[in-house]
């Protein structure tokens, strides 16, 4: 993780110089449209984390690790396929409803399958956005093609845990 913060660090100090030779907006300016940007998350952060915290209290967990755990083999990877798909709302509502489903005994590959489902697959966006904006034809192509992503990834995600076993 510490690798991550220090990569971003040295991008953004990169950025800064090479930005630092270039006529406005200055420094000051761009500083101010970052603050404005992460001033929401400063409060929904948080209260993801902790909502997150409170629902992983109320996912059974007997349920959740018989049908998504590790056990759960290509059933989890399908079950976790829809659950992905059908998972309302952003990264603000997901992360938090995943990190409860980990810690209730979700399994690896069960996981990557629901957060690339959710990625690829949501239906809310594609009620939202898509449909309204690309048509039947061409959101159906899409979702078609992208239908077998998410089980690929968790099967993918199983033969490597095999693998480093």
């Amino acid at each position: 993780m510490i690798s991550a913060y220090v990569t971003l660090g040295i991008l953004l100090l990169g950025l800064a110089l090479w930005r630092q030779r270039q006529p406005e907006p200055g420094h000051r300016r761009i500083a101010a449209g970052g603050w404005r940007q992460m001033r929401p998350l400063l409060v929904r952060i948080p209260i993801a984390l902790i909502a997150g915290s409170f629902l992983a209290m109320l996912v059974p967990r007997e349920l959740v690790a018989t049908s998504l755990g590790d056990g759960s083999g290509l059933q989890g990877i399908l079950l976790a396929t829809v659950l992905g798909a059908v998972m309302p709302g952003g990264p603000m509502i997901t992360f938090p409803i995943a990190l409860a489903l980990i810690s209730a005994g979700t399994g690896t590959a069960q996981m990557v399958t629901l957060i690339t489902a959710w990625s690829v697959l949501a239906l809310h966006r594609v009620i939202a956005f898509e449909l309204p904006a690309l048509g039947w034809r061409l959101t159906g192509i899409r979702l078609l093609a992208c239908l077998i992503l998410a089980p690929i990834a968790g099967l993918l995600t199983m033969l490597l845990a095999a693998a480093r076993a």
